[in-house]
């Protein structure tokens, strides 16, 4: 039997304005290989914006099974998983809860792989975490992309 993967993720997302203009950042690290990610959205949120860059995280492995550790400056997001929150959510299939369609697609791909969160205290100098918030701000200045998703229930959910 071989040894699962190990794959380090950083992850962040931002927002110029709340909601506004938005993108996310992510940085992978597998052994000495390493890559950068970002997309931005002309409008959308800081919240969808941080899991959303989880869940493209996520998408981009190539195998199953991988221990993951993922470190995200998001209460949010950390938060909704390693206490277990999310998982009630999807019980009550996301009653009145805030970006369902985000949260059904990490609840996806979550069971492919041992994942681990850490929380990291945003814009404390962690390297990793500041290239991340780097790649997210720059997105966000050039969006072009539109988030379906919030902008299809921003008069509902966000208004």
């Amino acid at each position: 039997m071989s040894i699962p993967p190990k794959i380090t993720i950083y992850t962040d997302g931002a927002a110029q304005g709340n909601p506004g203009p938005g993108g996310y950042g992510i940085v992978m690290i597998s052994g000495q290989h390493r890559k950068e990610f970002s997309a931005g959205f002309r409008e959308t949120t800081n919240n969808r914006m941080e899991l959303l860059a989880v869940v493209e995280a996520l998408k981009k492995l190539k195998w199953k099974g991988m221990n993951v550790t993922i470190y995200s400056d998001s209460k949010y997001v950390v938060d909704a998983v390693e206490k277990k929150w999310v998982f009630g959510w999807q019980q009550t299939g996301f009653k009145n809860k805030k970006n369902p369609d985000l949260w059904r697609a990490f609840l996806s791909v979550y069971p492919l792989h041992h994942i681990k969160f850490v929380w990291v205290k945003g814009h404390a100098g962690n390297p990793l975490n500041e290239r991340c918030d780097e790649l997210a701000v720059a997105a966000a200045k050039s969006a072009t992309n539109v988030d379906h998703g919030y902008e299809q229930t921003k008069s509902t959910l966000y208004g």
